[in-house]
């Protein structure tokens, strides 16, 4: 193999190893955690996460995950299940960011690691502009191969209240 092709994948692989990690996880508040499986260590468990959508204000996101425990999961080397849970609700007045662009029609809304490299949980809002209401998405993704597992959940708005759409 020449020089060339051995930097272009080393430099390469470096991007790929440093890219989740400069990511950082989304951020979270832990509402509350139950124990599945018992380790020596940490046990496996399912958490459940609040997420405030950061451009509507009043809508809080509850995603439930699995959680991995045991010594890969202290140091941060475990692989996660794709399995997650999402329900949305107004948990406060609803409002858009003033003078905020308008929403565009699907987004990304948080990204949530499940392991060290190549594989997050996703929650996506979609605007359902005729009912105006905002649907969330969940699912996991991978490198190579994601899961279909998914859930959805939808905020219905006040009908005096429209989606600001781009």
């Amino acid at each position: 193999m020449n020089s060339i092709l051995k930097k272009t994948l080393r430099s390469t692989a470096a991007l790929l190893i440093a890219t989740p990690l400069l990511w950082g996880p989304a951020r979270a508040e832990t509402i509350g955690e139950v124990d599945t499986a018992f380790h020596f260590t940490r046990d496996d468990r399912i958490t459940v996460e609040a997420y405030d959508d950061p451009k509507v204000a009043g809508v809080t996101c509850y995603l439930s995950r699995a959680r991995t425990g045991g010594v890969k999961g202290i140091v941060g080397l475990a692989e996660d299940k794709s399995e997650a849970s999402i329900a949305c609700r107004s948990t406060g007045p609803i409002s858009f960011v003033p003078g905020a662009a308008p929403l565009p029609l699907q987004e990304d809304v948080f990204t949530v690691r499940l392991s060290v490299l190549f594989k997050r949980i996703h929650v996506v809002r979609i605007v359902d502009a005729k009912r105006n209401a905002l649907v969330y998405l969940t699912y996991s993704d991978k490198l190579i191969d994601g899961s279909p597992k998914n859930s959805v959940t939808a905020v219905a708005l006040p009908p005096e209240l429209k989606i600001p759409v781009k």
